[in-house]
């Protein structure tokens, strides 16, 4: 009888032990079943939402200017035009350098040696009579006050091409962080009123995008004398300028 007993108070035990189990079973599913709930419904976007879109502006003025030049030879020898195009050139970059311009920042940009042709009407074909070597340099320049300098200086070394200087920005974020920040907070305001008129609140942000433009002002001022060759002390006068950044943001939000 007494084995009986002992048998029973087991199974009791086992029982209450099991009970036990289930109830931190459930608890721990009800725990990460309403978490995972949560996640859930904060990634479903809301059936009410507001869409609206806001500008902001930056004034931008430029600090860096792209000169490109080049030294366009002709003659009946190509290796005579190359060593004269060549001392040109290399003239044309020292004057570029005596403005403490980085080597980093001067560039070749274009080598082009090609034959010029002449038609003969006597024999029906073409011959070569000549050849012409182009050879074209862009610099930038970052200290915008000698970019008239070096333009000016250029012709009297031999530059008979002569194009910019065009004016950019280095680092546009460093503007567009301010109009970013102007549209983003005249889309909240305009978002809140859009609400209140509503009769609603404004909650979280569900996605947006922006858009950004600028146009920079390019002039080029240079006197046609001097890109033939004229008197390079006439030193253009650059008008940098200034224009505007525009970031545009649409953002949606949610209602609630």
């Amino acid at each position: 009888m007494a084995f009986g007993i002992k048998i029973v108070k087991k199974e009791e035990k086992i029982v209450a032990w099991s009970r036990i189990a289930l109830m931190w079973a459930a608890i721990i599913a009800l725990l990460f079943g309403a978490s995972a709930l949560k996640s859930w419904s904060n990634a479903v976007p809301s059936a009410r939402t507001v869409t609206v879109s806001a500008d902001g502006k930056a004034v931008v003025v430029p600090n860096l200017a792209t000169v490109t030049f080049s030294v366009v030879s002709e003659g009946a020898s190509a290796t005579a035009i190359q060593d004269e195009n060549t001392k040109k050139m290399n003239a044309a970059i020292a004057i570029v350098k005596g403005f403490s311009i980085d080597d980093k920042d001067i560039k070749t940009s274009a080598y082009n040696l090609s034959p010029r042709y002449t038609y003969e009407q006597k024999t029906g074909k073409s011959r070569i009579d000549g050849y012409q070597i182009t050879q074209t340099v862009t610099v930038k320049v970052r200290n915008l006050d000698d970019a008239g300098k070096i333009v000016g200086a250029l012709p009297g070394v031999g530059v008979n091409q002569i194009s910019g200087p065009d004016f950019s920005v280095e680092d546009m974020d460093a503007f567009l962080h301010g109009a970013r920040q102007e549209a983003f907070g005249k889309a909240h305001a305009k978002a809140k009123e859009l609400a209140r008129l509503a009769g609603a609140g404004v909650g979280r942000v569900v996605t947006f995008s922006e858009s950004s433009g600028n146009n920079y002002p390019r002039p080029m001022y240079m006197k046609a004398e001097m890109a033939m060759g004229g008197d390079a002390s006439n030193v253009p006068q650059f008008e940098v300028g200034s224009d505007e950044a525009r970031v545009t943001v649409s953002v949606t939000y949610e209602l609630r």
